[in-house]
């Protein structure tokens, strides 16, 4: 019995970068973000305990982010625009079958030419899901769902950057 709850449990592993890129289509974006962004930090993530839960730590959400800008041609080194990024909650089950986490993340976009002004400043809740299909160990299930969650809440703030507007006196977001 304990070699099958062995066998079930399993050992955590964190969410992997490589998996929370957002891996879709190009998205059109105001020509002032255009290689004008620059990621100045990401916090709130934790370091996956392995005898304990999957967790989503700050340096794979980082690699996620800065791959998902880089393939939208988002990201530069010395980006007008910068972006924080504070992991506020990460909401996951203790166990069930399907696995829903849900990411709160915080994202700060500020003008450094321009005293440092939020441009915007949003938290987005994005969840997944993963099912017994998805994997059958727990422990992977919820894996997966982290990293499903990270890559929704990407693929989230990249839509929010698409619809930003910039104009050189006024920012607003287009409806």
């Amino acid at each position: 019995m304990l070699a099958a709850l062995a066998y079930l449990s399993g050992c955590a592993s964190g969410a992997k970068m490589e998996n929370m890129v957002y891996d879709g289509p190009l998205k059109q974006y105001d020509t002032h973000l255009a290689d004008n962004m620059g990621l100045t930090k990401v916090s709130g993530g934790e370091e996956t305990n392995p005898a304990w839960t999957s967790e989503i730590d700050d340096d794979a959400f980082s690699g996620a982010l800065k791959e998902s800008l880089t393939a939208q041609g988002l990201l530069s080194d010395n980006g007008r625009y910068q972006l924080e990024v504070v992991m506020v909650e990460v909401d996951q089950p203790m166990f069930g079958l399907d696995m829903a986490v849900t990411t709160h993340i915080k994202y700060i976009l500020s003008d450094r030419e321009n005293g440092n002004a939020v441009v915007m400043d949003e938290t987005i809740a994005a969840q997944y899901t993963a099912t017994l299909g998805d994997a059958f160990a727990a422990v992977k299930r919820l894996r997966l769902a982290n990293e499903g969650s990270g890559k929704a809440n990407i693929t989230a703030l990249l839509d929010k950057l698409s619809a930003l507007q910039i104009d050189p006196g006024e920012i607003s977001l287009t409806q």
